[in-house]
Formats: C-alpha cells, structure tokens, sequence
C-alpha cells in the first residue's frame, strides 16, 4: 500500500507526458509550416519556369 502512495505521489511521469505534448505540437507546427511554404515555392518554381517559355510545370510531382 505504501508503494501504490509513492507512484500517485510521485509526478516524473507527468514531466515526461508534458515534454512529449510539447513536442507534438512543434511537430504540427512544422509540418503544417513545411506544407504552406512547399506550395507557395512549387508556385513560384512553375511560374519562372512558364517566364522561360516552359510549360511552367517542371515539379516532379503536381503541385497540390
């Protein structure tokens, strides 16, 4: 019963869950960033490209 006292009392484990809530939401906030930025650049790339007199479609995969 003493030991089953000393784990509710005891908060490491809810440091940890902090620090990995933490890290999830940079991990959204980058990606999300990572997502609008890449669209943004495959637009300029395909309008520099259609400046040359390209198709203007030179990503390698369609942008989105």
């Amino acid at each position: 019963m003493k030991l089953l006292g000393e784990l509710i009392r005891d908060e490491e484990g809810a440091v940890a869950v902090e620090y990995a809530l933490l890290g999830m939401l940079i991990a959204v906030a980058i990606s999300v960033a990572a997502y609008t930025l890449g669209s943004d650049l495959c637009a300029v790339f395909n309008g520099i490209g259609a400046g040359f007199g390209g198709s203007g479609s030179y990503a390698p995969l369609a942008c989105q």
